[in-house]
C-alpha cells in the first residue's frame, strides 16, 4: 500500500530524526579536528611532525572502518537499535576522552574511539530509516541522515570559529586560552548532541524489518501502525511475511558470494567508492585558494562557512525533496555528467591561468551538484539495494569501501598535485566522474518508489 502524503508522519518524522541523529555526530566528530588543529598540534609539540599529524588525522578514518566492520554482523544479529545505542555511548565517551587528553598517544586513541562511533552511524543510521520508511517517501527520508552530516559540519565549523582565536601570533598559542583549553571545548561540545542522541534512543523502535526476519510479526506490525495506520501495517505485514517465507538461515558473510548477490555487491562498492573519489574534496582542498584569487578572504573562517556550509546544506535539502521524485538513478547520473562538466571546465581555468569570479562560481557549482546528487543519494541506494536478512553486513562492506576511498584520496590527493599539477587533478577526477556515470547507467535500475521487498525480487530474480 501506498503511503499517503495526507497520513499523519509526525512519528515517522521523530524517528528519522532522532537516528539520523547519528548522522549528525558523524559530521560534527569528522570536522572538528580541523579548528582544533593549530592549537593541539602546538600543545603536542607535533608542528614540525608531518608524520605525527599525518597519523593524528588519519586515526578517525581507521576508527572509522573499524567501525563500520564490526557494526554489519552485529546489526544484523542483535537488530539496528542496539548499534546505534552503542554508537551514542561511544561518541560520549570520544568526546570526553579526546578534550581531556595530556598525552598524544591518548589523544589518538580517543579519535579512533570517535572513528568508531562515527562507522557506526554511518552505516546503521541510514539503513534503519531506509527499513522505517514508506517506499514513495523513503529516499526522502534516508536523505534526512545526509542533511543532518551537513549540519553537524556546519555546527563543528560555527563552534570551532566561536572558540578559536584565528588572529594569535603562533608564538603565543601555547599559553593561551585556545592553546591549552579551547580546543578541548571544541571536542567537549560534540558531547552535548551525543547526549541527548543517546536520551532519544530510548523512544526509537527496533526496525520492523530486522523484527519481521526474525519472525516477530506482532511487534513489527504495532510499529507500522504508528508509522502509517492500521490499513498500511496490515499490507506492509503481508508483504514481509511472504518476503521472510522459507528463509530459516541465518546471515552471514558467504551469503554475500551467493546468486545475484556478488553483483548487486558490486554496485553498492562502486557507487560508495564513487561518492568519495568523485572529487569533491578537491574542490575543498582548493577552496581557499580560490575564494582568495576571487577576491575574497577566505582567510576569515565564518566567510567560509556561509559559502560551503550553507550551500551544502541547502542543496542537500533540494536533493531530499527530488529524490522521490526524480529518481535515484536520475540524481546519480546529473552528479556524475554535472561534476565531469564542471571540473573540465576547472581543469581549463586553471590550464589557462584564470581566476575570479568565473572560477567560484563554477566551485559553488560543484559543491551544489554533489550536495543534492552524490553526497545523500549515494547513502539512499546503499541502504535499499539489499535484502533484509543480509542488509547490515553488505551495507558495512560497502560503507567500508567508502572509508577505505576517502583514507585513499587523501593520502594520494596531495602526491596527484604535485605530479599533475592542479589542472591534471580536476581533469583526472573529470574523468573518474565520466567513467562513474557509464557504470551507473549500464547497471543501476531506478528505485523510487518500490518497497525494498520489491526491490530484493528485481535485484535477485
Amino acid at each position: 500500500m501506498k503511503y499517503s502524503t495526507s497520513q499523519k508522519k509526525s512519528y515517522l518524522i521523530l524517528i528519522t530524526f532522532v537516528s539520523a541523529m547519528g548522522g549528525l555526530l558523524f559530521g560534527y566528530d569528522w570536522v572538528v579536528i580541523g579548528g582544533a588543529k593549530p592549537f593541539y598540534e602546538v600543545f603536542f609539540n607535533i608542528v614540525d611532525s608531518p608524520y605525527l599529524q599525518g597519523t593524528v588525522m588519519g586515526s578517525a578514518i581507521l576508527g572509522c572502518l573499524i567501525g563500520v566492520m564490526i557494526s554489519g554482523s552485529l546489526s544484523d544479529k542483535y537488530g539496528r537499535k542496539p548499534l546505534m545505542v552503542v554508537a551514542s555511548l561511544v561518541f560520549i565517551v570520544a568526546a570526553v576522552g579526546t578534550g581531556l587528553s595530556d598525552h598524544l598517544s591518548w589523544f589518538i586513541v580517543y579519535r579512533i574511539l570517535g572513528g568508531i562511533g562515527i562507522g557506526i552511524a554511518s552505516n546503521v543510521s541510514p539503513m534503519y530509516i531506509a527499513e522505517v520508511s514508506p517506499a514513495n517517501v523513503r529516499g526522502q527520508f534516508v536523505s534526512v541522515n545526509q542533511l543532518t552530516i551537513v549540519l553537524g559540519i556546519l555546527l563543528a565549523q560555527i563552534v570551532n570559529w566561536l572558540i578559536a582565536d584565528p588572529v594569535l601570533p603562533e608564538e603565543a598559542l601555547l599559553t593561551s586560552w585556545n592553546g591549552q583549553m579551547g580546543w578541548r571545548w571544541m571536542f567537549w561540545a560534540g558531547g552535548i548532541p551525543a547526549i541527548v542522541f543517546f536520551i532519544m534512543l530510548f523512544i526509537l523502535p527496533e526496525s520492523p524489518r530486522w523484527l519481521s526476519m526474525r519472525k516477530e510479526f506482532s511487534k513489527s506490525e504495532e510499529i507500522l501502525k504508528r508509522i502509517g495506520g492500521q490499513t498500511y501495517a496490515e499490507s506492509e505485514i503481508a508483504i514481509l511475511k511472504t518476503a521472510s517465507s522459507g528463509i530459516e538461515e541465518k546471515g552471514n558473510y558467504k551469503l554475500l558470494f551467493r546468486g545475484k548477490m556478488p553483483k548487486i555487491l558490486l554496485i553498492g562498492i562502486v557507487i560508495a567508492v564513487f561518492q568519495q573519489w568523485c572529487g569533491i574534496n578537491v574542490i575543498f582542498n582548493y577552496a581557499q585558494e580560490i575564494f582568495s584569487a576571487a577576491g575574497y578572504g577566505v582567510s576569515d573562517i565564518l566567510f567560509n562557512i556561509v559559502i560551503t556550509g550553507i550551500t551544502n546544506v541547502i542543496f542537500t535539502i533540494v536533493g531530499m525533496y527530488t529524490v522521490d521524485k526524480l529518481g535515484r538513478r536520475s540524481l546519480l547520473l546529473f552528479g556524475a555528467i554535472g561534476l565531469t562538466l564542471i571540473y573540465t571546465l576547472l581543469g581549463a581555468c586553471y590550464y589557462l591561468h584564470l581566476s575570479g569570479i568565473a572560477v567560484l562560481v563554477l566551485v559553488m557549482l560543484a559543491i551544489a551538484c554533489y550536495a543534492m546528487s552524490l553526497a545523500p543519494i549515494t547513502w539512499v541506494v546503499i541502504s535499499e539495494i539489499f535484502p533484509t536478512r543480509i542488509r547490515g553486513m553488505a551495507m558495512a562492506v560497502s560503507t567500508f569501501s567508502l572509508w577505505t576511498a576517502c583514507f585513499i584520496l587523501t593520502y594520494t590527493f596531495p602526491l596527484l598535485n604535485t605530479s599533475l599539477g592542479a589542472y591534471g587533478t580536476f581533469w583526472l577526477y573529470g574523468i573518474i566522474c565520466l567513467l562513474g556515470y557509464l557504470f551507473i547507467k549500464a547497471n543501476l535500475p531506478e528505485t523510487k518508489g518500490k518497497s525494498l521487498e520489491e526491490i530484493e525480487k528485481e535485484f535477485t530474480k
